[in-house]
């Protein structure tokens, strides 16, 4: 398929209204047609992988077709220049996340620039750093623990960055990352409560949030984890 003709059917299969709705959940309306995530995934199986269609879908700038360029693109084709061009094109949550994880975490240098980006002021490169921590945690079954316990000393770091699409993304890559096994998990508390006592609400929010989760029964069955005060 051609680009024009992608274009045209996700203007064609756009809704208004769900423009509408998209927006009341901090989603940029901007360039948006409201196309649903499904609808995306069903193109992206019939177009196929395609990493130079790709990337003229990203730069059309339309906010279904950069979704649908994450879904279409071939993670052994993207470079870190690549990489950098898009994430400074993120003006929207879902399109950082959706990028995130359906692609940039497949790349090998994933880890990488979920470091690098963390330590990042602009807050869609930000968030995109901690989106990715999130999505590694839950995907690379291969990484070692050292490989996520460093990431304590970043959320650490960059916990009291109060803007809402920031924190929410620190909360959850410490979340994540304590889910993936007990050892984990009791590093993740510890980090959680060293964050109770940052003066900062952002801190504190981020801190209470995930030890609900971490220390509750759910969790604690899916790891086997005994009983914490």
């Amino acid at each position: 398929m051609q680009v024009e003709e992608i274009l045209a059917e996700l203007k064609a299969k756009g809704r208004p209204e769900a423009v509408e709705g998209m927006a009341r959940f901090g989603i940029n309306p901007e360039n948006t047609y409201g196309v649903s995530i499904p609808t995306l995934r069903e193109m992206s199986r019939r177009v196929g992988a395609d990493h130079q269609l790709a990337d003229r879908l990203w730069n059309s700038g339309v906010h279904e077709a950069r979704i649908l360029a994450a879904m279409v693109d071939r993670p052994a084709w993207v470079d870190e220049d690549q990489m950098e061009r898009w994430v400074l094109d993120f003006d929207s949550w879902d399109v950082c996340d959706q990028c995130c994880n359906n692609l940039f975490r497949k790349v090998p240098w994933a880890h990488k620039k979920a470091v690098e980006w963390a330590g990042r002021q602009e807050e869609f490169v930000k968030r995109a750093g901690f989106v990715l921590m999130a999505c590694l945690a839950v995907h690379d079954k291969g990484a070692d623990d050292e490989t996520f316990a460093r990431f304590f000393d970043i959320i650490r770091n960059e916990c009291e960055d109060s803007r809402n699409f920031v924190k929410k993304a620190v909360n959850w890559a410490l979340r994540q990352i304590g889910k993936r096994n007990r050892n984990l998990n009791e590093r993740a508390v510890e980090t959680a409560r060293k964050l109770l006592d940052v003066d900062s609400k952002a801190a504190r929010w981020i801190a209470q949030d995930a030890l609900r989760e971490l220390t509750g029964d759910k969790v604690r069955a899916k790891l086997g984890a005994i009983s914490r005060p």
